[in-house]
């Protein structure tokens, strides 16, 4: 069973220059945050596989992710893992702000470091300072953005045509793959050997090149690939 102990310190006299986000996809949050909230922050250290919360939980504190990586699962009933958010730099489970009970489990798939905020006290900043809430919604807009990509990638049939999109959605034609293919395929929807077979193929077909962990499409042969599907 996945460890629950997790060793937490006070962020204290924060030396801020490390808490700078240095994705700008993921919203300087850190750079951003409000001094209140930065003092009441807390570092956690999250082995692999540890659990942060369980679904059916309350939630207290709100987390961001500053290494490693923080997933958001359910489980089908056959057992079959879900995964609902990968967080490897950001905050994670944004709606637990406005949820009485976790509706999913929070699983550091590999070693974690993470700050992690009173939730009272960040609901309490959002209440009181314009600008902080300001910048939560753009950081909510992007996330409803990044869904809306991913359930249409959902919605493709061919296995093909979903790694086309993900490529050209998350990595604007090139992306590198910080992850196992094993666990990519099960983000796409998609068994490990169906994404090993769609691989092949794409680059049989000169739709993709892959050199290590970076994968890149050839934009025309990208094109003829989803006008066929």
């Amino acid at each position: 069973m996945p460890k629950r102990t997790l060793p937490v310190a006070p962020v204290g006299r924060y030396d801020r220059s490390h808490m700078v986000c240095r994705d700008e996809a993921a919203f300087a949050e850190l750079e951003g945050l409000p001094a209140p909230l930065l003092a009441a922050a807390q570092t956690l250290s999250a082995p692999a596989r540890s659990v942060l919360f369980r679904a059916g939980e309350r939630p207290r504190f709100v987390y961001f992710v500053r290494e490693g990586e923080v997933r958001l699962v359910r489980h089908s009933r056959n057992g079959q893992e879900v995964i609902l958010q990968r967080v490897r730099r950001g905050f994670v489970a944004e709606a637990s702000l406005d949820a009485q009970r976790y509706h999913c489990d929070g699983v550091a798939a590999a070693p974690s470091r993470l700050l992690r905020f009173p939730r009272a006290a960040f609901l309490a900043q959002l209440d009181t300072d314009a600008r902080f809430r300001q910048a939560w919604l753009r950081h909510l807009a992007d996330e409803v953005r990044r869904l809306r990509a991913r359930c249409e990638r959902r919605s493709l049939r061919g296995a093909g045509e979903r790694i086309v999109h993900c490529i050209e959605s998350d990595g604007g034609g090139a992306l590198e793959l910080h992850q196992s293919r094993k666990s990519w395929a099960l983000e796409l929807g998609l068994t490990h050997e169906a994404l090993y077979r769609a691989i092949a193929k794409l680059k049989s077909e000169g739709v993709l090149s892959i050199a290590g962990a970076r994968l890149e499409l050839r934009r025309p042969a990208a094109r003829a690939v989803r006008r066929r599907q």
